[in-house]
């Protein structure tokens, strides 16, 4: 159940792109009305982000094309949990929540927001994943929403920026078990730091909630490990990975989001520019796998 996030920069171009290789679903960081235009009627399912300085939306403040698949709103992306934004989130998922709810699609759409996995303050081992105690005043109210609406939690999850002194076990290439926690054995970073987070949940209060992997990915250029055969590993073993799930919790797939579609030559630092699967003129950059 993989996609791919996308700026969707050269609208209809990108969708043809999606479908040439079967990708079914795509996250967008803003509403562009080209981008939104180009995936009308496109049958691609869309997670729709919100910039974090949006506030509090007004159902009418935007006008979406019709026959959109949208399967997510997504308010704000991996917002300071004890920055000035932060109060502005919850509140702008309740009042596009009504909207959505006032025309009757609460059970097409849902909404949540991204988180990044920095919002822990354990997460070693797995099981003693914790959520830091500063960013439980932002966190606890949106996981009752997401609790109380039947929305998942989105979760920007990437093993890049974790420990990298072991890269089979950051690329999904170890032979066996590397950490060993109760009677769960981790052959994977991603595993370990998806579980750290479901224990987490769990610890507030919110252990019936579903996760979905907004983003993950590898740069191939631009830093440390990072080289077009890495990406091409990492992103190929994760598109089958999340078939399946976890040690903790064993039932899949894992929905998930490949960040990201394309190269983007204009951000800084270097690393920045090269997490995509395609350049920016949709030459593949290496041979991927979607299905």
């Amino acid at each position: 159940m993989a996609g791919t996030a996308t700026t969707c920069r050269h609208r209809g171009k990108v969708v043809t792109l999606y479908n040439q290789y079967n990708i079914r679903r795509m996250r967008l960081y803003d509403t562009r009305q080209d981008a939104l235009q180009a995936l009308a009627g496109s049958n691609i399912d869309l997670i729709l982000g919100l910039p974090n300085e949006c506030r509090f939306m007004g159902p009418r403040q935007h006008k979406e094309p019709s026959y959109v698949k949208f399967r997510y709103i997504a308010v704000g992306n991996e917002v300071n949990p004890t920055g000035g934004q932060a109060g502005f989130v919850l509140p702008a998922m309740q009042n596009i929540n009504r909207a959505i709810s006032s025309a009757g699609l609460s059970n097409q759409i849902k909404v949540s927001t991204a988180i990044d996995t920095g919002v822990l303050g354990v997460s070693y081992p797995p099981s003693s994943g914790a959520f830091k105690n500063e960013a439980l005043s932002f966190l606890n109210p949106i996981i009752s929403f997401l609790s109380n609406n039947n929305s998942p939690l989105l979760v920007n999850l990437y093993p890049f920026f974790s420990d990298l002194s072991n890269m089979n076990y950051a690329l999904f290439t170890a032979p066996g078990v590397v950490v060993q926690d109760g009677q769960l054995g981790y052959k994977n970073l991603f595993d370990a730091i998806l579980d750290a987070v479901y224990s987490a949940l769990e610890r507030a209060g919110g252990s019936s909630l579903k996760i979905v992997f907004s983003e993950s990915g590898w740069p191939s250029a631009g830093g440390t490990q990072t080289t077009v055969d890495n990406a091409r590993t990492y992103n190929n073993n994760l598109i089958q990975h999340v078939k399946g799930g976890t040690p903790k919790r064993p039932t899949g797939p894992i929905e998930t989001y490949v960040f990201a579609m394309f190269d983007e030559n204009n951000k800084t630092p270097e690393q920045e520019k090269h997490w995509g699967l395609f350049l920016p003129n949709k030459q593949t950059k290496y041979q991927i796998n979607f299905n």
